[in-house]
């Protein structure tokens, strides 16, 4: 009997264990990735899948190490370069632009629309004619990932400005606090929320929009990398560059989140 029960015990002091590696953070992530590299590696060696289709796991490896770390460096700075700069610049006309259609219900009929057309055109149909106006250079790349990045910024953090407690507008009213101060320390502490929703969103639209401006015109960049990889037929290195923009945007992600924690942590949901 003490034999049994200290075997029970042991079983249940593994399961613990394994509870608690389950429970930690990412590993679920992490662990469905692994699953699907090893998934994807073993069927392309059962069913012999041409690497110029879908190249192996063990050959995008192999394409990284192919390739000098300098010359990773290159491109990688060049789309990271472009996608800041893009996402940096659609921060300084997004919000400000969002607080002028909280203030004018005129304005907001007039510009909104304006915005929801600029939107729905295809960002890719007109970036030739924006290269072609701007010039070489990193100004339409910039102006491109821009356009992809500011509506999301718009839109949030026009919904949080509007969607401060009326009660405590008009108590600000009511004391004669001037515009600026209830746009600053009323509507956007409220709005907070709501703008790091939309950043999370931009930050990593910012590399799409990096990567949409160097397929049009570019001589670096991870983009420019990819097209020349598949117009050589490159398959493999063509799949390392994606997984090089996987992992910037990743990370672009995770600064943001690390930023609000940092610097607005009670604007983070309560965990219950």
């Amino acid at each position: 009997m003490p034999r049994e029960s200290e075997t029970e015990a042991g079983r249940g002091t593994v399961a613990a264990g394994v509870r608690r590696v389950a429970a930690t953070p990412g590993f679920a992530a992490i662990g469905a990735i692994v699953v699907v590299i090893v998934v994807w590696e073993l069927a392309t060696r059962l069913f012999a899948i041409p690497s110029y289709l879908v190249p192996a796991p063990s050959a995008i490896l192999r394409s990284f190490g192919a390739i000098d770390a300098g010359h990773w460096m290159v491109h990688v700075w060049a789309t990271l370069r472009v996608a800041l700069m893009g996402f940096a610049l659609s921060i300084l006309i997004a919000i400000p632009l969002a607080i002028v259609l909280v203030r004018s219900p005129f304005l907001s009929k007039t510009i909104y629309p304006l915005l929801v057309v600029v939107q729905s055109t295809p960002v890719v149909a007109i970036a030739p004619i924006i290269i072609v106006v701007l010039g070489a250079g990193d100004a339409p790349r910039v102006v491109i990932t821009c356009l992809i990045t500011f509506f999301p910024l718009v839109v949030s953090t026009a919904t949080g400005l509007a969607a401060t407690p009326p009660e405590l507008i008009e108590l600000s009213r009511s004391l004669r606090a001037p515009a600026f101060r209830e746009i600053t320390q009323i509507r956007l502490p409220f709005a907070v929320p709501y703008i790091f929703s939309a950043l999370k969103i931009s930050v990593t639209l910012s590399v799409i929009g990096a990567v949409v401006a160097e397929f049009c015109a570019s001589e670096a960049g991870i983009g420019y990398f990819i097209q020349f990889s598949t117009s050589m037929f490159k398959l493999p290195q063509a799949w390392a560059g994606l997984f090089v923009l996987a992992a910037m945007s990743l990370i672009l992600f995770q600064f943001v989140v690390i930023l609000q924690k940092v610097l607005f942590p009670w604007s983070l949901p309560k965990k219950t």
